[in-house]
């Protein structure tokens, strides 16, 4: 694939940007070293090589959901000077 003038101009409305003429040809000539190195990479040998998705193995590092004891709601709320029906007062934020 060639990188041309309209395919860099067609960039730059989708990225909503404007190049000027010598930032269009810095694109151009850097779209094109990306597009041989990707090449370069479609050359090597990649029979039995087992597709992933991410570099790193993942494991499900979640855990079961336990009810555990928590915190005294009485004593959590006796710090602060506002509460009401068991919860916190804060200032509105809007009215």
């Amino acid at each position: 694939m060639m990188i041309t003038d309209e395919l860099v101009g067609y960039l730059e409305e989708l990225g909503k940007i404007r190049l000027d003429d010598g930032e269009k040809v810095q694109t151009k000539n850097d779209l094109q070293k990306i597009l041989a190195y990707m090449d370069t990479l479609n050359e090597l040998d990649t029979n039995g090589v087992e597709p992933m998705s991410h570099a790193f193995g993942n494991e499900n590092v979640f855990r079961e959901d336990e009810v555990q004891p928590s915190a005294d709601r009485d004593l959590l709320l006796s710090n602060s000077e506002r509460k009401k029906d068991g919860s916190y007062m804060v200032p509105r934020t809007f009215e």
